[in-house]
């Protein structure tokens, strides 16, 4: 048995060296590379990406699982096993028969549809001209119902596609949480623009580009951002991708009239960028040195974006040093007035520009209409009315033209139906952790207005970013909080902030 899990922990090495490769070549593509290199980085990335799926799906796998006990019934193994063991056997298992359970067939037809549909996106995009992209949309609906069929499900298709992202979730769970959140934050929004507006003016002016980054970086250091294991570039959209676990790359975009939105997309990558470095030292090398979701991931990252980065004590500390690289453009601004500004609630069409209280609101939009695409409730074609419909309902705003309403995301065009729900489940995770994290460190906000940020990051490496993959989402929600997931702390805490802001 020893042998056993020695040789899935030397299998697993190999495929987490090929996975680095791969995100090494993604962060050049985006980052440095040429112009013209695209055609032969396809080919890298594919070649990279198809052995790394030969080594995924390797037989030897299910041999190696049989020796150490597990079934179905069984995921975890043999219980002479340690308890960590147990569950990079899981895992394992998990991941095994997850990707061989789908035909090779199915995984090149999602791969030739899906590089034709986002070429066509785009085209429709620029166009804002849904019928280009629909016959597109149809096929990928219907690839994605046969992966379901795979996959397997026992309540609803949908709970196949999204446990991808958010494993051991239901739709029905979903629905629930969603159902929580919709119900309180649509009539605070409608109170919220009732409500004295504040001024936000003074954002959209020119900042510096060159000031911009270096105030930044300044914050990235106070927060502990490890330069020695993590660095920051530039890119066109932020994102954040892992190398190996000492090394983590994060970027932003620097926009002169808007200063904000590199400055909040830092914030938001580090947290990102924090769990990837958080994991235990015992994990290295196997795949449990990895995200349980996609939803705790955002939490991470959504947390130190709004609950640290968009509070009142954050900016008690580091508001002094921005007016002083801004002083022209905060002139008679006080931190009150700044404040405000940055946390400023107004619905708008565009999901990536929402504030923190509509944010979800486009989510659950997006959550709706893929369930019902795949319970077969709604058609394709039908798409663009049943999203104006939301819209209006949870927004009290419809879409002038398809680019600002069913075109505006990519996801649909890569084959991803299920990721969305993860962006809200993240909110609703960040604010229970919060919830326990005050309770165990009672000074929260006075540590944060003195710069003290290491016993922050100290607890979410403790009780979040160490267990890596060894917890499912659910299993390391209720070992933090004693909870089930639930909505009520992130509404509370929307409520709290912003009847406050505004003064409802």
């Amino acid at each position: 048995m020893d042998k056993a899990l020695e040789r899935i922990k030397e299998l697993d090495r190999e495929i987490r060296t090929l996975n680095g490769i791969e995100a090494l070549l993604g962060w050049d593509h985006h980052v440095y590379m040429p112009e013209r290199g695209v055609h032969q980085r396809s080919e890298q990335t594919a070649y990279i990406a198809s052995l790394s799926h030969q080594k995924v799906t390797n037989p030897e796998f299910g041999d190696l699982l049989d020796k150490l006990g597990a079934s179905a019934e069984n995921p975890l193994g043999s219980k002479s096993l340690s308890d960590d063991d147990r569950r990079l056997v899981r895992a394992v298992y998990r991941d095994f028969h997850q990707q061989t359970r789908v035909p090779g067939s199915l995984v090149e037809e999602f791969a030739r549809v899906t590089s034709i549909a986002q070429s066509v996106w785009t085209e429709a995009r620029k166009k804002s001209d849904f019928s280009l992209f629909r016959p597109h949309l149809e096929k990928i609906v219907d690839l994605n119902l046969q992966l379901a069929d795979h996959l397997g499900y026992t309540a609803h298709p949908y709970d196949a596609l999204v446990d991808q992202y958010e494993p051991e979730i239901t739709t029905a769970q979903i629905a629930t949480v969603f159902r929580q959140l919709r119900e309180a934050l649509v009539p605070l929004v409608r109170d919220i623009k009732a409500a004295k507006q504040v001024d936000t003016s003074f954002l959209r002016q020119p900042y510096p580009v060159e000031l911009q980054e270096q105030f930044g970086r300044a914050v990235l250091d106070a927060i502990g951002f490890d330069s020695q294991r993590a660095r920051l570039d530039r890119s066109v959209h932020p994102f954040t991708t892992t190398i190996g676990v000492d090394d983590v790359r994060i970027t932003t975009r620097y926009l002169a009239d808007l200063v904000t939105s590199s400055l909040f997309g830092i914030v938001h990558e580090a947290g990102h960028a924090f769990y990837e470095l958080g994991f235990a030292e015992g994990f290295r090398g196997t795949r449990l040195a990895d995200a349980c979701s996609l939803g705790i991931h955002e939490s991470m990252s959504r947390f130190w974006e709004n609950v640290i980065g968009r509070g009142r004590a954050f900016w008690s500390h580091f508001y002094p040093q921005f007016k002083e690289t801004f002083p022209d453009q905060l002139s008679g601004v006080d931190i009150e007035a700044f404040y405000k500004a940055i946390n400023r609630v107004e619905p708008s069409l565009i999901r990536v520009e929402a504030d923190e209280v509509t944010y979800s609101l486009h989510i659950i939009l997006r959550f709706e209409l893929e369930r019902m695409l795949i319970g077969k409730e709604l058609k394709v074609k039908d798409l663009p009315h049943a999203w104006h419909e939301q819209s209006r309902d949870l927004l009290g705003i419809v879409p002038d033209g398809d680019a600002s309403g069913v075109l505006q995301d990519i996801h649909w065009s890569g084959g991803s139906i299920g990721y969305f729900p993860t962006y809200a489940l993240g909110n609703v995770y960040g604010l229970q952790f919060t919830a326990k994290l005050r309770e165990q460190i009672p000074d929260l906000d006075t540590k944060v207005r003195h710069g003290e940020f290491a016993p922050i990051k100290a607890w979410l490496d403790t009780n979040v970013h160490a267990h890596g993959r060894s917890r499912t989402p659910q299993e390391l929600c209720q070992q933090i909080t004693g909870n089930p997931m639930s909505a009520e702390p992130f509404v509370n805490y929307l409520k709290t902030k912003y009847r406050d802001i505004y003064d409802l």
